[in-house]
């Protein structure tokens, strides 16, 4: 298996072959990640949520998210992987937007970093590519402005939210991303954006149509307390299966049965 890149992304979309991408914070998970040869490993600030038990990403910090790309990093030879930019990391300057991805890279050793908004963050984007690091782009439902937002609701549902989105996806492929995350709009609004680009369009809980798809590996693997968003698609109940094996733990020492001499 050749190292995922750029160019091995775009590719893809050109074919019309799907890229496959699952969120990952530790190096067990993302080791596996690499050997089932995904495209994609998103070390997400969703972190902060399933991780770390907060109820939105935004505590999210540099040195947490810093924490997670490096231990991913140790384990990935040849996926792509790329990190979550925090709230307040890009968007106080475009200063400190090029130095905290250049950490991303020199320190955490990801291949790209992401971060989210539209036509406002176009500078930043374009300062952070000029200074030679590959931006994934995140349009939609955008997490860190969950309290602007109103709440986890879907985007892009008015005929004006829906022209603005497009022309945010437009901007960004302008700027230079070379890929855009595209999170909880109609999947007929996502179809028109996915084609209307020549970059790859992820999508999460936005159709079929996009190029690729990712999701939360917590969400997939049923390991978490919370409710998990009703676009995710949970492949095994991991949770039970833990809680099997710490109860038979619990049971045997409480009844002399481990440790057997």
């Amino acid at each position: 298996m050749e190292k995922k890149t750029v160019l091995s992304l775009q590719k893809k979309k050109e074919k019309k072959e799907k890229i496959v991408s699952l969120t990952a914070y530790d190096y067990f998970t993302a080791s596996l990640l690499d050997e089932l040869e995904f495209d994609i490993v998103l070390v997400g600030d969703s972190a902060a949520m399933v991780f770390a038990g907060q109820e939105t990403t935004i505590p999210a910090t540099m040195d947490e998210m810093l924490y997670h790309t490096k231990a991913v990093t140790r384990a990935v030879k040849n996926s792509f992987v790329i990190a979550d930019m925090p709230f307040m990391s890009y968007q106080t300057s475009i200063a400190d937007a090029v130095y905290n991805a250049g950490r991303f890279l020199k320190e955490g050793l990801a291949n790209a970093v992401k971060l989210e908004g539209g036509a406002e963050v176009v500078d930043v984007i374009k300062a952070i590519v000029r200074a030679g690091i590959p931006v994934l782009g995140h349009i939609g439902l955008t997490p860190q402005s969950v309290n602007k937002l109103g709440g986890f609701v879907m985007q892009g549902k008015t005929a004006e939210e829906a022209e603005r989105l497009l022309y945010d996806a437009k901007e960004l492929e302008q700027a230079g991303c070379f890929g855009i995350v595209l999170e909880c709009v109609p999947s007929n609004l996502a179809n028109k954006i996915t084609n209307s680009v020549s970059i790859p369009v992820i999508g999460i809980g936005s159709g079929k149509d996009c190029d690729g798809q990712i999701l939360v590996v917590n969400d997939v693997l049923g390991l978490s307390n919370k409710s998990a968003p009703k676009f995710a698609k949970k492949y095994m109940d991991a949770a039970e299966l833990y809680r099997k094996a710490f109860l038979n733990f619990k049971d045997d020492v409480i009844n002399t049965k481990f440790p057997l001499e």
